[in-house]
């Protein structure tokens, strides 16, 4: 980035991956409860939807900025600093379901960006969300509210009890199986929406060049 050194760079990267993971895993545990029409959003969504998919526009622009590389220190360091505050803040279960998503889908996003990042600016941040997303969300609600995994924890009773598919839907799930589609619709939405801010941003760093880094 033109006004930044790399390492403030790499630290603001870290410090901003962190912060979103772990607001995301205290705010998964909060049902959204509001009602519209015959629709009660608490079988939908939770309220860590609307942060997490932040992780991928910093991810994102750390790798626009300062490479793969740089971008998967970024995630390995942001995850073991977000396990860690989510033990403190959350519970044991939701940091390893958390950790172990965010670990995934981050290292997942950091290869299909890089792949992309040789085309349209949008494109590389579109698909690799998108692919991310779809990984991060079947891993932490499997593990995170799944009976199944229930050795990584207590089973939250409000997470599996019966209701109706999204809500409207004849089909009964546990309430987890909605908060995950909800969740994935969501973040779709979100990373769409941040195309905005990191189509400006992309202006603003100096592109990552490959011989400006030692490994990929």
């Amino acid at each position: 980035m033109p006004q930044l050194s790399r390492r403030t760079g790499f630290l603001l990267g870290i410090a901003a991956m962190a912060a979103v993971v772990v607001a995301s895993n205290i705010l998964v545990q909060f049902p959204v409860h509001l009602k519209v029409g015959a629709l009660n959003l608490a079988d939908l969504l939770t309220y860590g939807a609307f942060t997490y998919p932040l992780a991928f526009l910093v991810n994102d622009m750390t790798n626009r900025a300062f490479g793969p590389a740089a971008a998967r220190k970024v995630v390995l360091v942001g995850f073991a600093l977000a396990v860690i505050l989510s033990v403190l803040l959350a519970s044991p279960r939701i940091a390893v379901a958390s950790g172990s998503a965010f670990l995934l889908a981050q290292l997942l996003d950091v290869g299909i960006f890089h792949r992309l990042r040789a085309g349209s600016w949008w494109r590389a941040p579109a698909l690799s969300s998108l692919v991310g997303s779809a990984l991060d969300t079947v891993v932490f609600f499997s593990l995170a509210f799944a009976v199944s995994f229930s050795v990584l924890g207590p089973n939250d009773a409000f997470a599996i009890e019966a209701a109706p598919l999204l809500g409207v839907f004849a089909l009964e799930v546990p309430r987890w199986v909605s908060w995950a589609l909800g969740d994935f619709s969501v973040k779709l939405l979100v990373a769409a929406l941040a195309l905005i801010p990191y189509g400006f941003l992309v202006r603003l760093v100096t592109p990552w060049q490959p011989s400006r880094a030692a490994a990929r």
